[in-house]
């Protein structure tokens, strides 16, 4: 799909993108190997001729930042099989609902989950999360992110950021997170079922006056948390390439 974009280029909006494949050019490829077929305006193809080239350059490097910087964030989407090798899925839970202080951090690689706990090992999260190039969250930008950067002031995100929640709304599916798994049939396990962010609260409270039984349902509770990210991820991403209209395999 990235290969396929155009719309992160100067003066390249939808409806530019969208003439541009209906005229065949499906691809970076495409536009490269004849420029004219686009039937742009002369001095805009020659002006887009070495910003293509630069983006399949930057993409062959796998310069994420390059394009964190220059696509539209509500079009992050688009990167998600190229970087999806180094995707973390992401969530915390905190003291509080309005983020008092960062309790867990949950991260699935599409492999395995790591938890970072307070008062354990929730520095180590900074240099960790360096590693990867993509980010998912659900609602991050409002949530996560901000109370992260404020946790950790020396934090830099640098990545390309998917926020599945105004993502998701894109294809009617809104509400919070627990809502949008059980109008999708995304079950919980027996043991969170029902647990929300409320609870999540509640739960490190218990912790902390002394039940380790507390902690461990909180984890398992932040673990399917960042793992059914990825299952939301990829129920939205061949959505949202047909919604688009973007011309080629989806991947």
């Amino acid at each position: 799909m990235l290969s396929s974009t155009f719309i992160h280029l100067p003066r390249v909006g939808p409806v530019t993108e969208r003439h541009i494949w209906r005229r065949g050019v499906n691809t970076w490829a495409d536009f490269l190997r004849e420029p004219r077929a686009a039937a742009l305006p002369p001095h805009m193809t020659e002006h887009l001729v070495r910003l293509v080239a630069r983006s399949a350059e930057r993409l062959e490097r796998e310069d994420h930042r390059f394009f964190a910087s220059c696509l539209p964030r509500r079009e992050h989407w688009r990167a998600y099989p190229e970087f999806r090798h180094r995707v973390a899925y992401l969530d915390i839970e905190t003291t509080s609902l309005d983020g008092d202080d960062v309790t867990l951090i949950g991260l699935y690689d599409g492999r395995e989950v790591r938890i970072y706990q307070k008062g354990e090992d929730l520095e180590q999260f900074v240099e960790d999360i360096a590693a990867y190039r993509l980010l998912v969250t659900f609602h991050g930008a409002g949530f996560d992110l901000p109370f992260l950067r404020r946790r950790f002031p020396e934090l830099e995100f640098h990545q390309l950021h998917i926020d599945l929640c105004p993502t998701l709304r894109r294809l009617g599916l809104s509400g919070g997170l627990k809502n949008i798994e059980r109008a999708l049939d995304i079950p919980r396990s027996p043991e969170t079922e029902g647990l929300d962010g409320w609870d999540a609260v509640r739960l490190w409270r218990e912790w902390e006056r002394g039940s380790a039984e507390a902690l461990e349902l909180l984890k398992r509770y932040n673990a399917e948390d960042v793992v059914h990210l990825e299952t939301l991820l990829r129920y939205a991403y061949p959505r949202l390439c047909r919604l688009t209209g973007v011309p080629v395999r989806q991947e």
